[in-house]
């Protein structure tokens, strides 16, 4: 038994931080009907292939082209069907694990005509031990899924997926049903079932939180948990733990990260994106002491430290300065779901490319291959919601649960350095005059910092910001004498933040006067906006230009008044491509660039008067090398 190295894996698993050797990808081609009059269950389409009159491409949405389907109408339930390439023969001892990556928004899955499960909430995945399902007496074994996702029920987190039929000002077309992979894969009945890592510096150590399924029969047996961690082949640590209960944590120590002046070599940062492989061995003891390998997986990390501190952001106990793009992770072709794992590579590239060292994914919970492509070039990723339009018990019970799943998920991800639970005050829209509202908000704060204390959590991205470990600020001025206005001078950024209302609304909620910022980092999170006019098209943007010159030239503006404040800590630029009709993207939808991208990386890699001399110098040299590097891919060397 093997486990792969994931640090060059092509990021084609569906699961990068948990992979295993052996999986049958279920992409491809299902049978698919919808069921406008919801009289599937009722009807038993689960025992009626006849019903599914058409065909679809798995993992896009009906919705979309590259689904074959393309119907944008309300269909609020639609099925799925597809036989399942396995044979339960050859299982022996081994279970059967169908794992669906993301499904919008409710689903439910039969297998051989017997209901395994159901889920909800359309960003996070799911998992059903279909074993005892298959039917022995069929030569062929089904799956079918019935995903239920209604436009109008405005409790539902949902993003920016319209509840119209066309999308309209900043909402988009919706993306229902199968979104993210589905695949198929065997495990032993005692089995690794969840990793996530932390680093803890101050120790020279990382801890690692594992989860473990025991089958009932199996349950008075010792298990042992085995991790070896390597940096391209060097040992760096070897641990064995006794695996007690469902769940191990264990801080696993790394000797090599003694030695100050050798750390910077191991640690992450988007400059030098250096991953760790693991690998984990669960382990059976039996009374004579013998030691069998039941299980193995591989994983991957990044060490790296996350946090604020004296006004700045902090990666690696030092201070950084993000440079992010606002990314809609959407696709003409293929909508919220990715048109496929290389397009996931090359958003990583492109915003990159352009300068940028980190992503605000926005209003959506990104595909896990695509943070893989963030762990390992190197991109800074704050992990946002996708938010409800509407507050009450309903909502609040969705959201909350559905964000737990999140952060459980992608917590051990080295490029998630921050969690976003709402935006702009979506959902909670009267949380300045409603004490329900804001202790909701509030609430969710603490509860991802009880989840994952290692990282900076922004309470309300954007305005009306209550307890939150950074102030961010949305803020669309036309122009870059206006942005130096309102951040030039300490002075004005305080005045933002107790009265201005960049849009519409207060940027704090009760600041305190006297000192309004209390060490936190202020950061504008979104800005920028500049759209090409369109001719006769119904379009959507903060402000207009009619050229490409003009837009250079806003744009330097723009971003040489943000990178001259002292005062500002980091910036997300709005956005990286047009969406829909909101065409004020760097790129278009296909992502082309509207300037050279030469252009726009020297704007939006330009040093920073917030950045401290060791930065400033680590800057330089960055870009030193990057400008070397390209000079000898043009000569050819």
């Amino acid at each position: 038994m093997t486990a792969p190295d994931t640090t060059t894996e092509e990021g084609h698993y569906p699961r990068p931080q948990l992979r295993r050797p052996q999986w049958t990808d279920l992409s491809g081609v299902w049978q698919f009907a919808f069921d406008d009059e919801d009289h599937g269950v009722t009807a038993r389409w689960q025992h009626e292939p006849s019903v599914f009159d058409r065909t679809i491409t798995v993992p896009y949405p009906p919705e979309s082209p590259a689904s074959g389907i393309r119907d944008t109408a309300h269909h609020p339930v639609v099925w799925y069907r597809r036989t399942l390439p396995l044979h339960p023969e050859e299982l022996g001892g081994d279970r059967a694990i169908l794992r669906f990556g993301a499904v919008d928004y409710r689903a439910t899955v039969w297998v051989d005509g017997t209901r395994v499960g159901d889920h909800e909430g359309g960003m996070t995945p799911f998992a059903f031990d279909i074993t005892d399902a298959l039917d022995p007496d069929s030569g062929e074994h089904t799956v079918v899924v019935r995903a239920e996702d209604l436009p109008g029920d405005a409790a539902q987190p949902r993003g920016k997926q319209d509840w119209q039929t066309s999308p309209h000002v900043i909402w988009y077309h919706r993306t229902s049903g199968i979104w993210q992979p589905v695949w198929l894969e065997t495990v032993p009945a005692d089995h690794v079932s969840e990793l996530s890592w932390t680093t803890v510096l101050e120790r020279c150590a990382v801890r690692l939180e594992a989860g473990i399924h025991r089958a009932p029969h199996t349950r008075g047996i010792d298990l042992l948990l085995t991790v070896r961690l390597r940096l391209a082949g060097e040992l760096l640590a070897e641990h064995t733990t006794l695996a007690t209960d469902d769940q191990v944590d264990v801080d696993i120590p790394l000797p090599a990260l003694r030695n100050g002046q050798d750390r910077d070599r191991l640690l992450w940062s988007p400059e030098s994106p250096t991953l760790i492989d693991a690998e984990i061995r669960l382990e059976s003891r039996d009374a004579q002491g013998t030691v069998r390998t039941i299980d193995q997986v591989a994983s991957y990390l990044g060490l790296r430290t996350v946090g604020t501190g004296d006004g700045r952001f902090l990666l690696n106990e030092r201070p950084y300065y993000p440079r992010m793009v606002l990314e809609q992770g959407y696709w003409p072709e293929s909508h919220l779901a990715a048109p496929s794992s290389a397009a996931l590579r090359r958003e990583v590239e492109l915003i990159k490319e352009l300068g940028f060292n980190g992503a605000r994914v926005h209003q959506k919970v990104e595909d896990p291959r695509f943070l893989y492509w963030c762990d390992r070039l190197g991109l800074l990723v704050w992990g946002e919601m996708a938010g409800a339009f509407a507050f009450g018990q309903e909502a609040v019970r969705r959201l909350t649960t559905e964000w737990m799943d999140v952060v459980r998920r992608d917590r051990g991800h080295p490029s998630v350095v921050t969690w976003v639970p709402f935006n702009e005050s979506w959902g909670v829209q009267d949380i300045a005059r409603s004490p329900a509202q804001r202790s909701f908000v509030e609430s969710l704060v603490h509860l991802t910092r009880a989840l994952d204390p290692s990282r900076p959590v922004i309470s309300n991205d954007g305005w009306e910001l209550p307890d939150s470990d950074v102030w961010t600020i949305h803020d669309y001025a036309a122009t870059g004498d206006e942005l130096r206005e309102r951040y030039g001078t300490a002075a004005a950024v305080n005045a933002m933040l107790t009265h201005g209302r960049p849009g519409g609304r207060r940027v704090v909620l009760d600041p305190d006067p006297a000192d309004p910022r209390g060490q936190r980092p202020v950061m504008l999170t979104e800005f920028g906006g500049l759209s090409f006019r369109p001719q006769g098209e119904e379009w959507f943007g903060y402000a207009t230009v009619t050229s490409p010159a003009e837009l250079l030239e806003r744009l330097d503006g723009l971003t040489r008044a943000v990178t001259d404040s002292p005062e500002l800590a980091g910036f997300c630029y709005t956005q990286l491509t047009d969406t829909e009709q909101e065409t004020n993207g760097l790129l278009t939808a296909d992502r082309k660039p509207k300037l050279p991208p030469e252009q726009l990386r020297r704007l939006f890699s330009r040093s920073s008067a917030a950045m401290p001399t060791e930065a400033l110098e680590q800057h330089r040299r960055s870009v030193e090398d990057t400008q070397s590097a390209e000079l000898a891919a043009a000569r050819g060397d």
